[in-house]
């Protein structure tokens, strides 16, 4: 029995590994990727855009030129992934090379300097005299062509002129690099070079101030909110969704996220007037922040509300939850500095608690209790813990992990935010303030889609959108702040905010497709989400429809908002 039980495994291991045909391709891709952006580490430069588009161009080839008819569906599934991947990296590469060549001319003067840091990278031993002589000549080259970018007149952005700095400090800190490769270890280097490289990398750092505030103050730079991002325009939001298998406009994603909300606010007069408040649910709002606990008490709360996730979700056996998922979990506590960008949760296997420390003004002390009050994080410890992010990441370390190379958002926190949607509909909420909790985070995914897609079409500044999450949502103004900081100036995708409701929407969408019309049972869908990994979710639901669905050329077709 003992060894037809180990048959069986080893059987079914070598199935699942069999019908993954793509798995050594895309590790040797993203193998390629990164050898190649280390040796060619000045990432604003000629060389780097023409040999990374090779490298695309090749695979491009390589994908086009297998077998996708042979392949089983977790085969073709994997060539969809793959080659969505390629033409959206292709895309925004061939953008991003584009934008280098309007600015490129600031390092005209720079090819001694290109010569020397590719020589570099082989140890060739330098000609030190000729290297002083080029480096004092790119000195008065240097001068040279900052005063004809100075006479051409300033740049029409900032952001125009921003990048121009940045190709000259990328260039500058190359070029150190490849000098401190040399310098002391080679004393012929060190004597000549000295003297004229120290004089060249000081007229570069002024070269670099220079070409940063080189530009004419059409578009604003700060809108007084200290918030300076990078709106990226309607045409690259337009491909970021294209590339995500979104297939709607920003204005109708706009749309839906304005009918969402009129949602949430007929739902929040219900709990409103349930309270006793009336119509005014703003200030029934306010009575559910004043239920915050003292600050020691608060991280013990939070924990007990992420095993009472866990109590619900096994007592309607609506997913699978591994038992070393439930063990494996903690808890940290963020810093004050943190909680400037990150007011609330954030979670995965460790769930990172914001509440005050003693550094605080009372203001902010106040702020962060009041809009970390237990009735809006019940909503979220489950969004970050299980069946949220934490649940998430477990499955994903031990399910197609290849696959971690298409990972997006709008599975990542679409599944999460899925969760309150299917919670809501299940009771979860015990009480009004419960809902009340639920509904503002509703709102607040709700208004992300309109200030986040705004701002990257320029039609709503960092401030506008603070005023709009205090004013529309009921935000604290330090957590309203420090969401559009997080939202503009941290590690984010531009599609970032807005992929919690539409992801959301899609998974929600689905399972009225697949369980309630009784296709599947509610936690045979759930647990073949989380077999499948991070991918676009129309891709999840394509696998999961399988069969002829599958084409090599499969292109955004699922209307999942009607």
């Amino acid at each position: 029995m003992k060894h037809l039980i180990l048959l069986i495994f080893v059987f079914g291991w070598s199935m699942q590994l069999s019908a993954n045909e793509l798995i050594d391709a895309i590790s040797s891709f993203q193998a390629d990727r990164g050898a190649l952006s280390r040796k060619y580490s000045n990432a604003l430069s000629e060389e780097y855009y023409s040999r990374m588009d090779r490298l695309y161009k090749d695979w491009m080839s390589k994908l086009r030129a297998m077998p996708f008819e042979s392949f089983s569906e977790d085969g073709k599934l994997d060539y969809i992934l793959f080659r969505n991947s390629l033409e959206k990296q292709l895309f925004f590469h061939q953008a991003e090379w584009d934008a280098f060549k309007e600015v490129s001319n600031v390092i005209a003067f720079a090819g001694p300097l290109e010569e020397f840091y590719i020589k570099r990278r082989m140890a060739i031993k330098q000609d030190a005299q000729a290297l002083a002589a080029s480096f004092n000549q790119a000195s008065k080259d240097l001068q040279a062509n900052r005063e004809r970018i100075k006479a051409q007149g300033p740049y029409n952005a900032w952001q125009k002129a921003e990048l121009a700095s940045e190709v000259l400090a990328s260039m500058r800190r190359t070029t150190v690099e490849a000098y401190r490769f040399y310098f002391d270890y080679d004393p012929d280097f060190t004597w000549w070079v000295k003297e004229p490289w120290t004089k060249l990398e000081k007229e570069m750092q002024a070269y670099e101030e220079f070409l940063k505030n080189h530009f004419v103050n059409t578009v604003v730079k700060d809108d007084g909110s200290g918030i300076i991002g990078k709106p990226i325009g309607k045409t690259a939001i337009e491909k970021e969704l294209e590339f995500e298998f979104i297939p709607y406009t920003p204005e109708q994603l706009i749309a839906e996220a304005n009918r969402q909300f009129a949602w949430c606010e007929v739902e929040m007069l219900k709990a409103s007037r349930e309270l006793g408040y009336g119509d005014d649910w703003k200030a029934a709002l306010e009575h559910v922040k004043n239920t915050y606990p003292p600050p020691g008490e608060w991280p013990g709360m939070a924990a007990e509300m992420a095993v009472e996730a866990v109590e619900f979700l096994e007592a309607r056996d609506i997913i699978t939850i591994p038992e070393l998922a439930k063990e494996t979990w903690r808890t940290s506590m963020m810093s004050a500095a943190a909680q400037r960008v990150s007011p609330f949760f954030l979670g995965g296997e460790v769930i990172q608690i914001s509440y005050p420390t003693s550094e605080m003004t009372h203001e902010e002390k106040m702020m962060s209790m009041r809009g970390n009050n237990p009735h809006f994080s019940r909503a979220t410890v489950q969004h970050e813990l299980i069946p949220g992010h934490h649940l998430q990441q477990f499955m994903n370390q031990r399910n197609k992990p290849h696959r971690g190379l298409f990972r997006t958002a709008f599975w990542t926190e679409g599944w999460a935010l899925y969760w309150e949607f299917n919670l809501w509909d299940k009771d979860f909420p015990r009480n009004a303030e419960d809902k009340i909790g639920m509904l503002f985070w509703r709102m607040h995914r709700c208004a992300r889609i309109i200030f986040s897609l705004s701002y990257h079409m320029e039609q709503m500044t960092p401030q506008e959108c603070i005023d709009f999450l205090v004013d529309r949502v009921g935000h604290e103004y330090a957590n309203a702040e420090a969401e559009v900081r997080r939202s503009f100036t941290g590690r984010y995708g531009p599609l970032y905010q807005i992929a919690y409701m539409i992801g959301g929407l899609q998974f929600y969408a689905m399972k009225a497709e697949m369980v309630d019309s009784g296709k599947m049972t509610e936690k045979a869908f759930h647990d073949f989400i989380l077999q499948h990994n991070s991918i676009p979710v129309e891709l999840v639901r394509l696998r999961m429809l399988g069969g002829d669905n599958l084409k090599a050329d499969y292109r955004s077709s699922w209307k999942f908002l009607n």
